[in-house]
């Protein structure tokens, strides 16, 4: 028969054991990984502008917005989340598609809105700092594509020494993404892609996500 003494001193131990025990704390369930940064949104390729003579160039993705900035849109896009990518060909013909993702869909929203507002207001601000300019500006259509795009065309002529241009611009969303496509080239309304223009706004709207 075990002593009593004995018998409290195991006890007493056995209960020491179990008290450090329960202070050893349980290991850390290891930290979930982050998640991975979503892609950033796709630029149009060469082959997806509009059929020209010549074939077309597409420049390297640059950050930021374009050191020579459209005349329409100039200071609208904030350069941080701004990426831009020109196009050209061998012909007075070019191209330019500026993506900006904002933080908030909000936010994409309002600078979608904004830059909107700035191409149906262009031809009439133009006009303002040269007189001697005339024109046509159209708002040509919303394209049914993610959150909608739309397009406009801005017709200019100086008579005086008989130059005209035209430009064919978009400005589209899908989320948190606004991309603007410009088009370019000397001539008149009756002479440009519309519609190939229109089909190259689809494009650029949906490879955004």
């Amino acid at each position: 028969m075990r002593p009593l003494r004995t018998t409290l001193l195991t006890a007493a131990a056995a209960g020491l054991a179990v008290t450090a025990l329960a202070q050893v704390p349980a290991a850390a369930a290891p930290a979930p990984a982050p998640a991975p940064a979503p892609a950033p949104p796709k630029f149009l390729s060469a082959g997806q502008l509009p059929a020209s003579l010549t074939p077309w160039t597409a420049g390297p993705v640059r950050q930021g917005v374009p050191a020579e900035a459209s005349v329409c849109t100039a200071g609208i896009a904030p350069a941080a989340g701004t990426r831009h990518r020109d196009f050209r060909t061998e012909l007075d013909t070019g191209a330019r598609q500026t993506i900006t993702v904002a933080a908030t869909t909000d936010r994409a929203k309002a600078l979608a809105a904004e830059l909107r507002s700035a191409l149906e207001t262009c031809l009439d601000r133009l006009k303002e700092q040269d007189p001697g300019l005339e024109g046509e500006a159209f708002y040509q259509g919303r394209v049914a594509i993610e959150e909608g795009a739309h397009v406009y065309s801005i017709d200019t002529s100086y008579p005086e020494v008989g130059s005209t241009d035209i430009g064919l611009y978009s400005v589209g969303r899908d989320g948190t993404a606004v991309t603007v496509v410009e088009w370019g080239q000397l001539g008149e309304l009756d002479g440009a892609p519309l519609e190939g223009f229109k089909k190259t706004t689809r494009t650029a709207v949906a490879k955004l996500y």
